[in-house]
């Protein structure tokens, strides 16, 4: 039994991003007979806030889909700036790096580090080569990069140049390293990594969980209070900088006396309470909380159209997972990109995209597919079929455990 040992910040009972997919994998891995460990924190996206039972500053031993789960103390801070999110992030690889040098008497053979936190993968590094373990690092956001852009950095300062320096040394010592979209492959090759030991490893979705349901079986709508008749153009997911959302305002008042139209903000992040302050008394906009996993498909269906911003100095440096969830609720995607990249590349054919950080285009964009319900339904249909053939669940998972196994030479 191929023993492996998996390290993240983010990890089960977290709904979204990073922290569903690592749990997720690492489950799979569990049901196809690998014995699975797992080094990660207590639960705290994306509320910024470690959820009960947890506790922030202890160590925690626990039992999930027959996975010897461990958690290390994590310092999570309140308003996360620049600096807090560096302090943030390397107190995970502080805390969690006595954990994994109890591992190493466990002798894995594989250790996949995901990242962030990439100030975790040295302790990884050294676990897998302490352990005689291979190691495959995972790139989920390329935080470095993304956090200078979004000035969260200083972009060109002498210590976000050396961190650029260390970071691309530490990428090409890693036996694998995985990410999530081509273009960022590109990058991957750009720092460094031989091309034979890069993967592209995508984030997936089930389409048996999400899926296409009829207007009028949806019960979420009067659950949340939701008036009949309406249009409803759906955000869900992490209100965060990254996404850019002071876009999706402008476009609500810019519509504002479009009154079949209603704007909904689903979801949790550190820009929600300005978000809401900054919407003031918009009649054509309504927020609600993060939605129980039992209710996403519901969510989800609630959409006529999909709206998914980014910022234009985001673009290529992540990719949303939540556009997959989006595609296969059968439902048309707007987003805001510029063209060349990666999501107006996947978006071609199946959903519209504009320019970013553009509220005249998106709200353009809106009242052409409010406009078009036959337009509506085709890219709908068409992202779902996309959706089924390149990003199922079981077919990504597969896809992994095979390379996996070419790695071990099984």
């Amino acid at each position: 039994m191929l023993k492996i040992l998996v390290i993240g910040l983010n990890f089960h009972p977290e709904l979204t991003g990073i922290g569903k997919y690592s749990a997720e994998m690492a489950a799979y891995l569990a049901s196809q007979g690998y014995d699975v460990h797992v080094v990660t924190a207590p639960p705290y996206y994306p509320h910024w806030q470690v959820q009960a039972p947890y506790r922030a500053w202890t160590y925690q031993r626990e039992t999930w889909q027959g996975m010897r789960v461990y958690r290390c103390p994590l310092w999570v801070p309140q308003r996360a700036s620049g600096i807090k999110r560096v302090l943030h992030l390397g107190s995970f690889a502080l805390f969690s790096f006595p954990l994994l040098l109890l591992q190493i008497r466990w002798r894995p053979e594989v250790v996949i580090a995901v990242a962030p936190a990439i100030a975790a993968a040295p302790f990884a590094l050294l676990t897998a080569r302490l352990s005689g373990a291979k190691a495959w690092l995972h790139v989920q956001d390329f935080e470095l990069e993304a956090a200078a852009g979004l000035g969260l950095l200083p972009a060109n300062s002498l210590i976000t140049n050396l961190a650029r320096r260390i970071d691309g040394w530490l990428l090409a010592r890693f036996d694998r390293v995985s990410t999530i979209s081509q273009r960022m492959l590109e990058r991957l090759a750009q720092k460094g990594v031989p091309a034979e030991r890069t993967v592209l490893f995508p984030n997936w979705v089930d389409p048996d969980s999400i899926f296409p349901l009829p207007a009028e079986a949806n019960p979420l709508q009067a659950a949340l209070e939701i008036p009949t008749g309406k249009l409803i153009v759906l955000y869900a997911g992490n209100l965060g900088r990254k996404q850019g959302l002071e876009v999706l305002l402008e476009a609500a008042r810019l519509l504002a006396g479009s009154s079949e139209i209603l704007f909904v903000i689903s979801g949790e992040g550190t820009v929600k309470a300005q978000l809401q302050a900054d919407a003031g008394e918009l009649p054509n906009l309504r927020f609600f909380p993060l939605q129980p996993i039992e209710r996403l498909n519901a969510l989800l269906n609630l959409a006529d159209i999909h709206v998914l911003p980014q910022r234009a100095d985001a673009a290529d440096l992540v990719m949303p997972s939540k556009l997959l969830g989006m595609l296969a609720s059968s439902r048309p995607v707007l987003a805001t990109a510029r063209p060349g990249t990666e999501l107006a590349r996947v978006l071609e054919g199946v959903g519209l995209v504009v320019p970013p950080e553009d509220a005249g285009a998106l709200a353009a964009g809106i009242l052409r597919l409010a406009r078009d319900p036959a337009l509506r339904a085709r890219l709908g249909a068409q992202g779902r079929r996309l959706c089924q053939a390149r990003w199922a669940r079981e077919k990504v998972l597969g896809d992994f455990a095979r390379r996996l196994s070419e790695l071990m030479g099984k």
